[in-house]
């Protein structure tokens, strides 16, 4: 039985992250910041950690400095119990000087850090996902069935299915086709799951009929390699693991947990404000499978006579007088003055605080009067007096001015913006 303890994570970091601009312009996707604390690169090393791997490399190349920081600000291990987390940014060697070219790309010119002793299995998964699982579910079903690859599965309707890649099974669940957006009734025929054959695997169907790939794959180590050595291939979803159907065993691991792709601002926009009810569908709070960040020593958070519903508010804010927060979330540092409405908003809060304001310039925070309503507020922005933020129906993809844009019919406030006093979309 093979154990966590020669399982190694490897977290791929995304390209460019356009789908995600501006919050991508100075920072690649995984170091995003998630509700209010953390980054989206917290989500799989934590689930790594949780399931008892604790050795993982980060695999990215893009804005990276951020993300450096926080993971070495962040996962520090002792001598003792020799774990790690370590990027592996694009780099010149010997064998070549190019830009990592997808992601299997990447994880071919990093095959000497996986070819170490003491690893036999390679967990590959992605760093812009927001889930919980268990990985040693996932190594069970690959031993026990004695896969080459196993791929973790999620199941979903018709009308989602034709937003990913689905699989067909044969009745031992091993992964027998591969359909990547299937549109048409006889596309999604072929890749249909009985759900008769779900219900009995433990996964209630409940009109789900189609299995989709979350982007996380098992292998053993030898074959991922020898998979990467014997072709020029650069994506995983698209080339890697169609052609790993065809020549090696390939097993699916279903999962019926919450999971989402954090990919555009819409999705990115819904994941976040999903979180602050108490009917969320992803627990923050959880005993047993918490969430690690980077540890601050930062004062709790000053509120005085404002009004807070359905709500996150992160440590070391400042709330003032009259201030109406509702259906939000408020990142770390974040000062907000008197008589501020904050609606259906994402504020990412601060990098620091500020002693002193140069003259003329809006103070770091929100000013008096100033009203954001379906917006997202990167870090570290200067909002002034009275000024309105609130999406006016402009087309996607449409800037509204320095700094402001209009994405997905989200606004988006970009990091290190001034608005001065008045200033209205």
């Amino acid at each position: 039985m093979g154990t966590m303890a020669n399982t190694i994570g490897l977290v791929l970091g995304g390209g460019k992250g356009t789908r995600l601009y501006p919050l991508t312009k100075d920072r690649s996707k995984p170091a995003v910041p998630l509700a209010g604390k953390y980054r989206l690169i917290d989500i799989p090393i934590s689930n790594c950690l949780n399931s008892g791997i604790n050795r993982v490399y980060l695999v990215t190349q893009f804005n990276s400095v951020s993300l450096h920081r926080h993971i070495r600000q962040t996962y520090v291990f002792d001598r003792f119990d020799g774990g790690f987390v370590e990027i592996l940014a694009a780099q010149q060697t010997i064998q070549g000087a190019d830009w990592y070219q997808g992601t299997a790309d990447a994880v071919r010119k990093n095959l000497r850090y996986l070819q170490q002793p003491g690893i036999d299995y390679v967990l590959i998964l992605s760093g812009d996902q927001l889930y919980r699982m268990d990985f040693e579910d996932m190594l069970r079903t690959h031993v026990e069935a004695k896969a080459d690859v196993t791929i973790s599965a999620v199941p979903v309707d018709a009308e989602a299915a034709k937003g990913f890649g689905i699989m067909r099974l044969d009745d031992g669940g091993r992964v027998a086709g591969f359909l990547e957006k299937p549109q048409t009734a006889d596309e999604l025929e072929l890749v249909r799951t009985d759900s008769a054959w779900l219900d009995a695997h433990g996964v209630p169907s409940q009109g789900r009929e189609y299995l989709a790939s979350m982007g996380i794959y098992l292998f053993n180590r030898d074959v991922l390699v020898e998979l990467l050595e014997k072709t020029d291939f650069q994506d995983f979803g698209k080339e890697v693991f169609p052609t790993a159907i065809r020549t090696r065993h390939v097993q699916m691991h279903p999962f019926d947990g919450y999971w989402e792709d954090i990919g555009t601002i819409r999705a990115f926009y819904d994941s976040n404000l999903a979180l602050v009810g108490e009917d969320a569908p992803f627990e923050l709070a959880d005993q047993n499978a918490p969430i690690y960040t980077r540890a601050r020593y930062l004062p709790p958070t000053r509120a005085d006579g404002a009004t807070i519903t359905r709500s996150l508010i992160s440590d070391g804010c400042s709330i003032g007088k009259g201030a109406v927060i509702e259906n939000s979330i408020i990142g770390l540092r974040q000062k907000i003055d008197d008589n501020v409405t904050i609606r259906n908003s994402i504020l990412m809060g601060a990098d620091f605080y500020e002693n002193e304001v140069a003259n003329g310039s809006p103070a770091l925070g929100i000013g008096n009067g100033s009203t954001i309503d379906g917006a997202i507020v990167d870090k570290n922005c200067r909002i002034g007096l009275n000024v309105n933020v609130q999406c006016s129906g402009a087309d996607d993809d449409d800037l509204a001015c320095g700094g402001v844009y209009i994405r997905d019919g989200i606004v988006v406030v970009g990091k290190d913006v001034t608005l001065t006093d008045g200033w209205s979309m």
